[in-house]
């Protein structure tokens, strides 16, 4: 998610912390049981406008559960997949207790019963579309498990990914849109790869807000034309929040233990935090942004989404690593995080195992700095962050209050922040199209803008597509002045800003409220107030956000930020802070 973007190297800390010395065919929308692609149209619960707008769901051939999952359950020894952490299903699966095989089956069921109807009311629309060969991918690492290979803490885990990342199989990889339905996948993105060689069971691909929240003026956090509206798994008439918001809603609904989001600026953390799970989004760079549908190089970041912090850690452990091939290096590798090391601090992907940074006394003696300037935007999450800091104190945490970023109020106030996105979209996307989509009718933004005007009523009922206009017409990562504004911008936002406030005041880390307290979906656009995001996401530094606590039911983060590569204590602090306070309650999955 990004707030409205049409309306409007630095000395390494002092000290150390303690915790670092260890240094489709088919979209998924559930109608009378069977899987078919949906063409937008919104809950049946919403008020609709003009009924002529609402997109029609065509006639198409389903796929069916049998052919996702060849599996009978037998589970009398295993509790369920239903809150199930990563480590419980390992141990069911270690133990024989559930196969690979019996658990997409389950969660195949789960989801058809899920993203169809509630109580009579309209389901979570929470899937596009899912994969076909998740039964035989799972049959086959049970057969390797029986066999005595056991790839690591992952195999055989399903894993749901955003309809952002390439895959080279029978699914689609469309960023919601319908316009590439057509076009095929050519190879995997670098941190699928990754997964699949972890053991991971793709399981399928999740609902987003079309084009990660970057094509129009206006837009539901949520809705796509593939997927329709994605709604909140607390309370559905309300927000899941965005860009990223099947992923949240998935594993919050307990589609899947884990799920990959993308974000550019709050499309992990906001979602995350309005559907009451942990949302990371790394470092730039240290997760493969190869194969992803792209905004921005300087800003993109795929990250884990999961119930816990240890399960978070368990994801990242499999994607972080360099790809000489990332979109921030070679020519424009001055601008990425990275280029403030001697060395990339994680040379191998899966080579780091940030499990090792959850240590349940890891907090004592860190300085959080309370980040005042990024409170405001929502009193009832002001007051559950205000409320949730007495953990990070009874975990030994030192607290340092009215702590403010210098140059937040400069960091894209003159627009300029815009006019990076758009420059690196367009770079980016025709790269992306020619590399992992070379086979299909649209090759090429432009393309993309006359599809959707042919087709207004399945693409544009909604939405415009003002951003898309905009970026026709952007200039070139050639640029003189392109090069210019992004070296300010990241300045701003680095030295200028977290590194210098950390530096100054000697803080492992920021805290603040993830996002505000999500609200009522309104198709023809959110009522969204912003979020905590936007420093770290000019930045390119990490940020992880935790469940914190409710208002009227509705879930609300507390996010710890930090500078780059500080991955492993921010993670130390996030799980102090979830072990002294344990607050997620799954959700009850009421019509609002």
């Amino acid at each position: 998610m990004t707030d409205n973007p049409r309306a409007s190297s630095p000395r390494q800390s002092r000290r150390r912390f303690v915790g670092l010395a260890g240094m489709a065919v088919s979209g998924a929308a559930v109608v009378t049981g069977v899987l078919s692609i949906r063409r937008g149209a919104p809950p049946a619960t919403l008020p609709v406008p003009s009924t002529e707008r609402v997109p029609p769901t065509p006639a198409v051939t389903p796929t069916r559960p049998s052919e996702v999952a060849r599996a009978t359950p037998n589970v009398q020894a295993f509790a369920g997949i239903e809150e199930a952490s990563v480590g419980i299903l390992g141990q069911a699966l270690d133990r024989r207790q559930v196969s690979s095989a019996e658990l997409v089956t389950e969660m195949v069921a789960r989801i058809e019963a899920m993203d169809a109807e509630l109580d009579g009311g309209d389901g979570l629309r929470a899937l596009i579309e899912l994969n076909p060969e998740a039964g035989e991918i799972a049959a086959a690492l049970d057969e390797e498990l029986a066999a005595g290979r056991r790839r690591g803490p992952l195999h055989g885990i399903p894993v749901l990914l955003k309809d952002t990342f390439a895959t080279a199989d029978q699914m689609h990889t469309t960023a919601g849109s319908l316009a590439l339905v057509d076009n095929r996948g050519a190879t995997d993105a670098f941190v699928v790869e990754r997964l699949r060689g972890a053991g991971v069971i793709i399981l399928g691909k999740t609902n987003l807000t079309e084009w990660s929240a970057f094509r129009a003026s206006r837009r539901s956090s949520g809705w796509s034309g593939r997927g329709g509206q994605t709604r909140n798994p607390y309370q559905r008439n309300m927000s899941p929040w965005g860009s990223s918001s099947g992923s949240a809603v998935a594993v919050a609904a307990s589609y899947a233990p884990l799920a990959l989001g993308v974000e550019t600026d709050g499309s992990i953390i906001c979602p995350a935090s309005g559907c009451g799970i942990v949302g990371f989004k790394p470092t730039v760079g240290l997760a493969s942004r190869s194969g992803v549908v792209p905004i921005s190089f300087t800003q993109d970041s795929p990250g884990p989404m999961a119930r816990s912090v240890e399960d978070v850690a368990l994801l990242l452990t499999a994607i972080a690593g360099y790809d000489r091939s990332d979109p921030a290096y070679g020519r424009t590798d001055w601008s990425a995080p990275a280029s403030m090391f001697e060395e990339f601090p994680v040379h191998n992907a899966g080579a780091v195992d940030y499990t090792r940074y959850l240590d349940p006394a890891g907090a004592k003696g860190a300085r959080v700095g309370i980040c005042r300037s990024l409170f405001g935007m929502d009193s009832d999450a002001d007051d559950i962050a205000e409320e949730s800091l007495a953990a990070l104190e009874a975990a030994g945490a030192v607290l340092v209050d009215d702590v403010s970023i210098p140059s937040q109020g400069e960091l894209g106030a003159d627009g300029t922040g815009y006019a990076v996105l758009l420059t690196e979209f367009t770079y980016g996307l025709d790269r992306f199209l020619e590399t992992y989509l070379p086979d299909g009718p649209i090759q090429s933004l432009a393309d993309i803008v006359e599809f959707n005007e042919a087709h207004p009523e399945e693409e544009m009922a909604y939405s415009d597509q003002a951003i898309f206009l905009d970026a026709l017409e952007a200039g070139s990562i050639q640029d003189d002045t392109y090069a210019r504004i992004v070296a300010n911008n990241l300045s701003l936002a680095r030295e200028q800003g977290l590194d210098a406030v950390m530096e100054e005041l000697e803080l492992d880390a920021l805290v603040a409220p993830s996002a505000p307290v999500p609200t009522t979906i309104d198709l023809w656009g959110d009522d969204f107030a912003g979020a905590s995001t936007k420093p770290t996401a000019m930045a390119g530094y990490p940020i992880i956000t935790v469940p914190a606590g409710y208002a009227n039911g509705l879930p609300v983060g507390l996010s710890f930020m930090g500078r780059a590569f500080s991955e492993p204590t921010l993670l130390t602090l996030a799980s102090a802070f979830e072990r002294e306070h344990p607050v997620r309650i799954p959700p009850e999955y009421r019509n609002g």
